[in-house]
């Protein structure tokens, strides 16, 4: 019996030590999952750890990687073996290995020892493919129509075909594409990839993102074809506004390269040349604005396979057009990611009217049968009017229609190629019979980033407002952060991207995404530094206070979501550039009164004879920016190491601010534009000392009581709550987020709004609307209220001094009649929670802390009555307390806790 004991002891011993194992998971390359394709010598590579040994954290790691499988996990013919390196660094740890040559697939793994001396087991493989690294020339040609079109119309669809012939059994085979406007590629008859609207939106004069497919078992030993249809896209569609074509340039243009790998080690190239042809096909019309038309009595059916007779087709002429310009995407591609059911189909005399029930971005795929000729046209709008009508006024001059003309060969199945629509709300009309749910399906498009949050609250309209806050980022985050959808817009508007960033960054894991924009950015930054109003810029205008600024103010925030100096790094001639523009406009008296500015756009604006207005001089706000952004780049150069750079924008981001203080604010410490915007901006820039910060904190504060709500517009709207909160007014801050009439944000969910409102009142109570030249209905700016839920209500904080979530600041500040919140934040070391309940004057917290962080959690109560776990904190495992004014510091490690506490009573 001993003996039995015993073994049972060894064993129980023998799976805890192995259950306390830490295990790595979660590996990316430059912030990818298995990137294949890209153009990055050194990619940097990051892990997740996961254990259940609390108070764990990274002690060292060992990477090994290799071309293959087989070799990586035997350990032989590896490219990098960095042995064990002592550091806590699981986050963008540079390749280290053999130079990469292009084409080359590296498989790698990563392994780590812990605090507690524990060593996990080498990883799951994951692997990273390189495509045309610099150096390698593109052989194959730019190929282009021959015959005539009308620059000044949308012109039929282009289809490109070759057919080729392999000689023996393929290995490996790659095809890298590109283009002027957009394409879908097939491969012997079928669509290759899930990506949409590739080559996706860049600075094309630049930068022109190139695709790889990995398509090894689409083609065959014997005959195949590739086929590519092309559209205007962005390159030469309607963009901006009148006469708004043909921004980049007049023709489409293809470039193709399949890269064919035989089991003998033979490498085989096709490429695009003057042995393609081209024809005509189906797609008459397809415009980003307007939508396509699509005639399926011009189908060609097998037009991409081999074997299909294009006798009738045209040849097609290689074009001189650059290369070295071309890139590969570091951004995650636009892909369907959801699909919507209709909410509702009524007959009205117009059509079918179709509810999806979400203000969604994409299309809508349609299934149908009738005679040949037969045109069905769905036109798209966003909301009712007040007698339950589309309203089509706020799209201005975008169509957003598509048509459909039918073969009349049974059941036919239509979606769009090139053209997306913003839309709740669609009206086909043209349907032969009767048009019912299952011939109808909303196909939901984004850049496919990996979800990185959740709120959820006691409120259900709080937990409406974060689901309209995310679907608004859905809906414009589009290959580019865009304004809106649905308009004759569009664009990559940095003011609202600016404002927006740090929401987005805990909805989405948006890294990728805002380096890839950031650098399209750079490449349009004017010599004199100015950024344009758009990125890409096809407007030629910028230099806006709070919207340039975005080149300076998301670089930081993607560096503070996740540590990345290499984003500082790549973008600081940009950010320094554009410092010293503001220093020409500013003059010597650092005061920036001239220019063109947006302002504080938006604003509350009120009808009443005595109101006292909520504008906000220009002037007063660009010399704010102006002090902040020198400071935040004073802040980069030093992280950077830059010493010298430090001291000079430190010192002229103080020189600004005494310009300011002389200039805008009185000895009274009231401002000249006594409005919530100019307070907030003032105090959250931290442009104010002393006892006229606390003044104007008490301004500030006044005006919100006395007005009862915001008064904001775009750059006032994202801080004003953060900063009641940083000046111990949580209370008008929950005032404010609970209001339900105009204007407040809680007002569209009242009036049913499925994402964010570009204005207060877009439409009115009696369901009249705002002035239809710009009055959007999924505009996220206002949607920078989710960073505040985040952190002041569920308390998710960041620390700058340890960026990334590396050390966790939690701090939930309970308010406005809640009862409970919870938030989940997915950082680079993993899974943050956050949340709490109230039940009486007893609180519980529920917070986890991912393996190699650490957090501080502000607690309120005395420490007597905290319980960690079920114990007392004296008896808990955790690292630290301080006790200070009835509430608790505790310093914890990794793990999940469960924190017991009782308020004080008032």
């Amino acid at each position: 019996m001993k003996s039995i004991l015993l073994s049972l002891s060894l064993w129980t011993l023998a799976f805890l030590s192995l259950a306390a194992q830490p295990v790595v998971t979660g590996l990316t390359a430059d912030y990818l999952h298995n990137p294949l394709g890209i153009d990055n010598p050194s990619p940097r590579l990051s892990w997740i750890i996961e254990s259940e040994q609390p108070n764990s954290v990274q002690a060292a790691y060992e990477i090994r990687a290799a071309e293959n499988v087989a070799d990586l996990q035997k350990g032989r013919n590896l490219v990098w073996e960095s042995g064990e390196v002592a550091s806590g660094q699981s986050v963008l740890v540079a390749y280290g290995g053999k130079a990469l040559t292009s084409f080359q697939r590296v498989h790698w793994q990563v392994r780590i020892r812990d605090n507690h001396g524990k060593r996990s087991k080498w990883s799951e493989p994951a692997f990273w493919e390189t495509a045309f690294l610099a150096g390698t020339p593109w052989e194959a040609h730019w190929i282009g129509v021959t015959w005539e079109e009308d620059p000044a119309e949308s012109m039929p669809s282009p289809y490109l075909r070759k057919e080729f012939a392999l000689t023996g059994t393929v290995a490996s085979a790659r095809w890298y594409v590109s283009c002027h406007g957009l394409y879908q590629a097939e491969l012997n008859g079928r669509r290759v990839g899930d990506q949409e609207f590739t080559p996706g939106w860049t600075s094309y004069h630049n930068r022109l993102q190139y695709q790889t497919y990995d398509v090894t078992r689409e083609v065959k030993t014997g005959e195949n074809a590739l086929g590519v249809v092309l559209g205007d896209g962005w390159f030469r569609g309607n963009l901006a506004w009148v006469d708004g074509r043909n921004n980049y340039g007049k023709e489409l243009a293809l470039l193709s390269a399949l890269r064919i790998v035989y089991d003998d080690g033979r490498v085989e190239w096709v490429h695009s040349d003057a042995s393609w042809k081209a024809s005509r096909g189906p797609i008459l019309r397809s415009d980003i604005y307007n939508g396509e038309l699509f005639d399926a009595r011009l189908d060609m059916p097998g037009w991409s396979a081999p074997g299909f007779d294009d006798a009738s087709w045209s040849a097609v002429r290689e074009m001189n057009l650059p290369k070295d310009q071309l890139i590969a995407p570091e951004s995650p591609p636009v892909r369907i990611v959801d699909v919507l059911e209709p909410l509702s189909i009524t007959q009205t005399p117009d059509g079918w009217l179709v509810d999806m029930g979400q203000n969604m971005v994409g299309y809508v795929q349609l299934k149908a049968s009738g005679a040949s000729g037969q045109q069905i046209v769905l036109r798209h709008a966003e909301v009712l009017d007040k007698e339950g009508k589309m309203y089509y006024d706020n799209l201005r001059a975008a169509e957003a229609t598509n048509t459909y003309i039918l073969n009349g060969e049974g059941e036919e199945t239509f979606a769009p190629h090139f053209t997306f629509q913003g839309f709740r709300y669609v009206m086909v009309s043209g349907y032969p019979g009767d048009l019912t749910a299952d011939k109808l399906k909303g196909l939901v498009i984004h850049s496919d980033m990996d979800p990185a949050g959740t709120f959820t609250c006691s409120d259900p309209l709080i937990n409406q407002l974060q689901h309209n806050i995310l679907w608004g980022l859905k809906g414009n985050f589009l290959d580019v952060p865009t304004d809106c959808p649905q308009r004759d817009e569009r664009l990559g508007w940095t003011g609202d991207a600016q404002v927006f960033a740090p929401t987005a960054c805990f909805n989405m894991q948006a890294a990728g995404f805002y380096a890839k924009w950031l650098k399209d950015m750079a490449a349009d930054q004017e010599e004199s530094g100015r950024i344009g109003h758009v990125i890409p810029d096809i407007l030629g205008e910028g230099g806006a206070t709070g919207w340039a600024d975005a080149g300076v103010v998301i670089p930081w925030v993607v560096y503070l979501e996740t540590g990345d100096t290499g984003i500082l790094r790549d973008q600081y001639e940009s950010m320094t550039k554009w410092i010293g523009y503001m220093e020409k406009e500013a003059g010597t008296d650092y005061l920036w009164t001239e220019g063109t500015h947006f302002g504080d756009w938006l604003a509350f604006a009120s009808t009443r004879s005595d109101y006292m207005g909520a504008y906000t001089a220009k002037e007063l706000l660009a010399t704010a920016y102006f002090s902040y952004s020198s400071g935040l780049v004073a802040r980069v150069a030093g992280i950077l190491g830059n010493t010298a750079d430090e001291a000079r924008y430190r010192e002229l981001s103080r020189k600004v601010k005494a310009a300011f203080q002389k200039e805008f604010v009185t000895p009274a410490g009231r401002l000249v534009s006594h409005t919530q915007t100019a307070y907030t901006l003032a105090l959250a820039f931290g442009l104010l000392d002393g006892e006229t910060a606390e003044k104007a904190a008490g301004y500030l504060a006044g005006d919100v009581e006395q007005f009862g709500h915001i008064t904001t517009g775009f750059l006032g709207t994202p801080l004003i709550s953060l900063t009641l909160t940083d000046i111990g007014r949580n209370d008008l801050a929950y005032l404010l987020l609970n209001r339900t009439e105009y204007p407040s944000w809680l007002y569209p969910v009242t009036m049913g709004a499925t994402t964010i409102w570009e204005r207060w009142d877009g439409q009115k109570p009696d369901f009249s609307f705002q002035d239809e030249g710009m009055n959007s209905f999924n505009h996220y700016a206002y949607g920078a209220i989710g960073k505040w839920l985040y952190q002041v209500v569920a308390g998710i904080g960041i620390d700058e001094a340890a960026p990334g979530y590396k050390h966790i600041l939690i701090h939930p500040r309970p308010g406005g009649g809640l009862t409970s919140a919870r938030a989940t934040h997915r950082s680079m070391y993993g899974e943050i929670v956050s949340g709490w309940t109230l039940d009486g004057d007893r609180m519980v917290m529920d917070v986890r802390i991912p393996v190699n962080s650490t957090a501080s959690v502000q607690v309120p109560g005395e420490t007597a009555d905290i319980r960690i776990n079920g114990l007392a904190l004296s008896d808990s495992d955790i690292l630290g307390v301080q006790a200070e004014g009835g509430e608790a510091l505790l310093e914890l490690g990794s793990g999940s806790y469960r924190i017991e506490t009782r308020l004080a009573r008032e």
